[in-house]
Formats: C-alpha cells, sequence, structure tokens
C-alpha cells in the first residue's frame, strides 16, 4: 500500500491504472468506513482512500481541533482491508492558496443540516469536488450514514458533468442499533448505552408509515418530544423525499427519515429509509 501526500506523485501513481474506485473520509477509521474500502473493491482494479480533515466544513464553535487524528492506525486498517493508496495532503496541499473559489450547492443544502450547520455543505462540496478532480476515479464510494450529504454530492456530480459513478453503501451499526461515527467516541459509557434511542425513534416512525400512519406532522412531534423527555436536544426528526429531500406527503411511497439531535456534548445523526404502501 502506498501513502501518497502531494499531488503530483499520486498522479503519478495512479496514471497507468484502468480503473479506480476512490473512498473520502476524514480518518479516524471505523468499521463504517471499511465497509466501504470493500464496496470499492468489488468495483475497480484501484482503491485510493483519502484521509483529510477539512476546516472548510466546520462552523467556527465545532470540532475541528478537537476532531480525531489517527493516521498511523488508519492506515494499517486500510492496508489490512488492501486499500492500494491513501492519499493524506497537509491543508497546505489542499489549500495552498486561501480558497475564494467555492462550491455553492443546491437549495437542498439550507435545509435540515444545513439549517443547522449553515456553511456546512458548501464545505463538502467543495473539497470533494476538489478530491474528484486531483483523483479523477472512476467512481466513488459515501456512506448513506451522511444521507444529504450523499444527495448534495450525487446532485453536484450530475450538475457539473463529473465523470465518476457514486456508489451509496449502507450504515453500519453496533449492536445496539447506534450508527457508527467517529464521533461516537465523545459519548461516556452512559451516553453510548442511551445513543441507541436516536435508532429506536426513527425506527418507531418508519414503523409507523409502514402500517399506514400518513400525519406526518404528528409523528415528528412525537418523536421529537420522546427525545427531549430523555434529555436530548433535538434539532430535528423529518421524513422527506427521497427523490427530492422535500418533505415528505401522504401518497409518498419512496422516504427517507432522517433525525440529528445532541446528546451530552456530542451531536449525532442518523435515517432510515422507508417503502410505505400507497
Amino acid at each position: 500500500m502506498d501513502i501518497i501526500n502531494d499531488i503530483i506523485s499520486l498522479r503519478a501513481r495512479l496514471r497507468q491504472e484502468a480503473s479506480i474506485a476512490f473512498v473520502p473520509t476524514m480518518g479516524n477509521l471505523h468499521e463504517g468506513h471499511l465497509s466501504l474500502v470493500r464496496i470499492a473493491h468489488q468495483n475497480a482494479g484501484c482503491v485510493v482512500t483519502s484521509i483529510f480533515v477539512n476546516q472548510l466544513q466546520f462552523l467556527p464553535d465545532e470540532d475541528f481541533n478537537q476532531y480525531p487524528r489517527t493516521l498511523s492506525e488508519d492506515c494499517k486498517l486500510l492496508e489490512s482491508e488492501g486499500a492500494d493508496v491513501v492519499f493524506a495532503p497537509s491543508p497546505s496541499v489542499l489549500y495552498p492558496d486561501p480558497q475564494v473559489y467555492m462550491v455553492e450547492p443546491s437549495p437542498v443544502a439550507s435545509i435540515l443540516e444545513g439549517a443547522f450547520r449553515p456553511g456546512f455543505f458548501r464545505g463538502v462540496a467543495t473539497v470533494v469536488l476538489k478530491l474528484l478532480n486531483i483523483v479523477q476515479p472512476h467512481l466513488a464510494v459515501f456512506g448513506k450514514k451522511d444521507y444529504q450529504q450523499l444527495y448534495i454530492i450525487r446532485e453536484m456530480v450530475q450538475q457539473l458533468n463529473l465523470p465518476v459513478e457514486i456508489i451509496a453503501g449502507e450504515t453500519i451499526r453496533s449492536a445496539e442499533g447506534l450508527a457508527l461515527s467517529s464521533r461516537n467516541q465523545y459519548l461516556s459509557d452512559q451516553e453510548r448505552t442511551e445513543a441507541a434511542y436516536l435508532y429506536q425513534t426513527l425506527n418507531e416512525v418508519k414503523k409507523a408509515v409502514e402500517t399506514g400512519e400518513c400525519d406526518y406532522p404528528a409523528l415528528q412531534d412525537k418523536a421529537m418530544r420522546g427525545l427531549e423527555n430523555r434529555g436530548w436536544k433535538p434539532d430535528y426528526i423529518a421524513l422527506q423525499r427521497r427523490d427530492t429531500l422535500t418533505p415528505a406527503q401522504a401518497g409518498d411511497h419512496n422516504m427517507v427519515v432522517l433525525g440529528a439531535a445532541r446528546l451530552g456534548r456530542t451531536r449525532l445523526i442518523d435515517n432510515l429509509e422507508i417503502s410505505a404502501r400507497i
């Protein structure tokens, strides 16, 4: 496995590869990331994983400085999965000058996560476009856990006619249902046990919809109150259409319920896809 830190060396390494799959990450890898690497292996001859903590997507009061950086351990995990190349640039490599050209996503970036983290998707879209231009993969793999992010990246690739296929990987969960995330390590032992309740809440909404409940605002309000009653600080529980991420309406079939809530000092997000009876 090659560990490369600069763009010229990376492009030279990849020049002769017939098919390249790309998995962008911010490091501190867990089973969720590794599942994406396995998907990449199934679809291309060369797997490139990037490790870069992107300051553009952090708000001023967020955890950029505290975000766990575990490059050595990450590389060992990737090597055990048979990754071919790790691209681990420094900030000065990706941003040699202040980044004044930014990707402005569609209005979808202003709802849900975008409403609570303004500018987040602008930073995500900008760094993903830069990385896709640098690696020039045939396909890239992103996890469904960051559902809105996946939607926006797919939309960007389509709108800008980028020659890359976007493949989605399913969310990987703990035995209790907690979606794996690098930020889960901020949870105390007691909080980690409670954290699975977000998944349980979304699952209750999913089951209600699948059994015919169509008062979606009432379902969302009930879910929010349930979290609040257990000491959470929810930002949203929202039923949206999968194809547009606009609010779901009675009669919609393919939906997703998304949730974000703070437990102690840790903000957790999760989602579940729903296929409702018509």
